[in-house]
C-alpha cells in the first residue's frame, strides 16, 4: 500500500463531521449564554477529537482485532475503578480523575463492547448460531451491569445497543429474536422494580408531563415549547426566548436540540437531520465496502449506533421518549463523549483506507 493510499480518509464522510462541529460552534455560543470561555474549551475537545479521528484512522483494521480482547479487559476493569474510586458528580459515580484529566470510562466502553462482540461473532461461521449469540450476550450484559451500578442507565442502554447491533447484523435468526424478545417481555415487571425511583418517575411522566410541571415534567414540558415556538423558520440566531431566558434545562447539553429548534424552525431542524442522514449513510456504505467479517460488523454497528444516539436524544427532547441523559451527537458540549464517537469515525476511515486490502 502507497503512503498515499495509507493517509487517505474518506472526505465525505469528513464533510459531514465537519459541518456538524461547525454547527456545535453556533448552537453552544447562543445556549452558553454567548460564553466565549466555553466556546474555547469545546473547541479544543473538538479539535482533540479530530486528532483522535486522524490517528485511529491510521490503524489498519488488522491491528485493532488483534487489540480488540486488550481494550475490552481495559476497560471492564476501569469500570471495576470507577465503582470502587470514581469521582461522584449529580448523584452518579462515573468517572475517574487523573488530577490533569478526568474522564468516563464508559464512553471507551461503546467501542470496546461492538469491537469484542464482533471480535466473538468472527471466531465462528456466520450467520451466528446459538451459543455465540449467547456468548455475545454475556459480552454486552457485563459492562452494561457495570454501568447500571454507578448508575447510568441511558449509557448502560446505549453500551448494550452498540452490542446487540453487531450480533443482529451477524444473522441472528428470527427465532432467536423472538424467543430473545419473550424473554425480555417476561423480565420487564421485574426490571421495573429493579430501577431507581427517579427513572420510573421519567417513563411516567414521558405519558403526562403535566402531572408535575415543575418537577419531573419541567424538562419535557419546556423543551416541547422550545420545539414548537420556532415554528417554520426559527426566531433567529441568539433570539430564542425559551433559551435566552433560561428556561430550558441543560441547554448546552443534553437539551441544545431544543435550543437550536427554537432558532432554526423546522427548516433548519430538517437541514440538520439531513446531515446527520448522510453521515449515518455514508458510515453504512462503508461498513458495506469492509473486505472482511469483523470491519463490516464493528462498522455497520457504528452507523446504526450512531443513528440511535441522534434519535434518542431528538426523541428525548421532543417528548416521545422518556429523559436518559444522551447528548446530541457532536452538537452537544463535551469531552470524553465526543472523543469517543471521533474514535468510531477514526474506525470507519481506517475501513476506507484499507477497503483494499484486507483478507
Amino acid at each position: 500500500m502507497s503512503d498515499k493510499k495509507w493517509l487517505s480518509i474518506d472526505w465525505a464522510l469528513f464533510t459531514g463531521l465537519f459541518t456538524l462541529s461547525v454547527v456545535s460552534m453556533f448552537v453552544l455560543y447562543s445556549a452558553g449564554d454567548q460564553n466565549t470561555g466555553l466556546l474555547t474549551r469545546q473547541s479544543i475537545r473538538m479539535a482533540l477529537a479530530f486528532v483522535v479521528m486522524f490517528a485511529i484512522a491510521r490503524i489498519k483494521p488488522e491491528q485493532l482485532l488483534r487489540w480488540t480482547p486488550y481494550l475490552y479487559a481495559a476497560g471492564l476493569i476501569m469500570l471495576v475503578i470507577v465503582l470502587g474510586v470514581g469521582v461522584i458528580g449529580k448523584g452518579a459515580q462515573r468517572w475517574i480523575d487523573l488530577g490533569f484529566v478526568r474522564f468516563q470510562p464508559a464512553e471507551m466502553m461503546k467501542l470496546a463492547v461492538p469491537m469484542m462482540v464482533a471480535w466473538v461473532m468472527v471466531k465462528k461461521p456466520l450467520p451466528a448460531r446459538l451459543p455465540t449469540v449467547i456468548l455475545g450476550f454475556i459480552v454486552v450484559a457485563i459492562p452494561a451491569a457495570l454501568v447500571i451500578k454507578q448508575p447510568d442507565l441511558g449509557t448502560a442502554i446505549l453500551i448494550a445497543g452498540s452490542g446487540l447491533v453487531v450480533i443482529f447484523l451477524a444473522g441472528m435468526s428470527w427465532q432467536i429474536i423472538g424467543i430473545l424478545a419473550g424473554i425480555v417481555a417476561a423480565a420487564a415487571p421485574l426490571g421495573w422494580y429493579m430501577i431507581h425511583d427517579y427513572q420510573r418517575q421519567r417513563i411516567l411522566t414521558l405519558f403526562d408531563p403535566w402531572s408535575d410541571p415543575l418537577g419531573a415534567g419541567y424538562h419535557t414540558i419546556q423543551s416541547a415549547i422550545a420545539v414548537g415556538s420556532g415554528g417554520l423558520y426559527g426566531k433567529g440566531w441568539l433570539n430564542g426566548s425559551q433559551s435566552q431566558l433560561d428556561f430550558i434545562p441543560e441547554r448546552s447539553t443534553d437539551f441544545i436540540f431544543a435550543v437550536f429548534s427554537e432558532e432554526f424552525g423546522f427548516i433548519g431542524s430538517l437541514l440538520l437531520l439531513l446531515v446527520y442522514l448522510f453521515v449515518v449513510g455514508r458510515s453504512l456504505y462503508i461498513a458495506i465496502e469492509a473486505k472482511d467479517s469483523y470491519t463490516r460488523l464493528l462498522c455497520g454497528s457504528l452507523a446504526v449506533t450512531f443513528a440511535i444516539y441522534v434519535f434518542v436524544n431528538i426523541g428525548m427532547v421532543t417528548g416521545i421518549l422518556p429523559i436518559v441523559g444522551v447528548p446530541l451527537p457532536l452538537i452537544s458540549y463535551g469531552g470524553t463523549s465526543m472523543v469517543s464517537l471521533m474514535a468510531g469515525f477514526g474506525i470507519l476511515m481506517s475501513a476506507y483506507s484499507n477497503r483494499w486490502f484486507m483478507r
